[in-house]
């Protein structure tokens, strides 16, 4: 079918005006030669001078001469004695494992100086292979928040580490209950503390510390739904790469479902059309 509507450029071309009817086939438009110009008669009606016109000119040169030379002074202050592990402008990579109570991975963090500036997939280690998503990239501009607490507070003033320390120590002795509410921890370290922590209070009092884990995204649902159905209270698991069809209700498994950062490297296994068969995927 053709193009039945016209569009017009403006409201000169609707109406057909002479001056446009004029300049429609002229490509470029009329130069106004250099002696024209400078002998129009209404030149002769400016009232700047030629001392007022060098004084603009020299001011605005001077002016944009200066702001090209501003800089900002940035001081490069040497090591007295240098760490072995940090070379200034060699970046270094560690090794470590993300986890925020939605996804996990294992992870590589690039650091200048010591400051994270990048962080990447890890893929000779962990099951995730090198898998990560949007979210665990962008977790590094959380330490450069500019809007961070950048020391502790009490009651909204600034206080020192040790007095919050001992605010909260003599807080929790003379308390009857202290509960603890965090989301899933996985960091064995961070286990162990909490354990310490549940041993020296409840030798105080039985019963006198809980922990309490809580996650904003839960799969308490799912648990209990297979604890219904299969007697157990479980998560499954899956491998993408072995399925021909995919059928997925309401489960983003590539971004926010369960382990995204393992289902889209199995997923992508599948969906290369140089293989023998591709997978069919049937998104709800």
């Amino acid at each position: 079918m053709g193009m039945t509507k016209k569009y017009w450029k403006g409201l000169e071309e609707l109406k057909e005006t002479p001056a446009f009817i004029k300049s429609k086939d002229q490509e470029f438009p009329n130069q106004q030669a250099i002696e024209e110009f400078l002998g129009d008669d209404s030149l002769n009606e400016s009232s700047t001078t030629r001392r007022d016109f060098l004084k603009f000119l020299g001011f605005s040169v001077a002016a944009a001469t200066i702001a090209s030379c501003e800089a900002p002074v940035t001081k490069a202050v040497p090591y007295v004695v240098k760490p072995e592990n940090v070379t200034p402008g060699m970046p270094t990579w560690y090794a470590s494992t993300y986890y925020d109570g939605c996804s996990y991975t294992s992870i590589k963090v690039k650091t200048r100086e010591g400051r994270p500036i990048f962080i990447s997939g890890n893929k000779d280690f962990g099951f995730t292979n090198g898998g990560v998503n949007p979210q665990i990239i962008a977790s590094v501009l959380g330490l450069y928040d500019s809007e961070r607490l950048a020391e502790p507070t009490i009651d909204g003033v600034a206080k020192s580490w040790s007095s919050v320390d001992s605010a909260i120590s003599s807080a929790i002795k003379s308390a009857k209950k202290v509960v603890l509410l965090s989301n899933t921890i996985i960091s064995p370290s961070l286990t162990r503390a909490i354990s310490e922590m549940e041993l020296s209070l409840n030798a105080q009092s039985p019963s006198k510390f809980e922990h309490i884990q809580y996650d904003a995204v839960s799969y308490a649902a799912m648990r209990e739904a297979n604890l219904k159905n299969w007697g157990a209270a479980i998560i499954p698991s899956y491998d993408f790469s072995k399925a021909k069809t995919i059928v997925s209700v309401d489960a983003d498994f590539l971004a926010t479902w369960l382990l995204p950062t393992e289902f889209a490297g199995q997923y992508g296994q599948t969906r290369n059309p140089d293989n023998k068969w591709m997978s069919k995927h049937f998104p709800n």
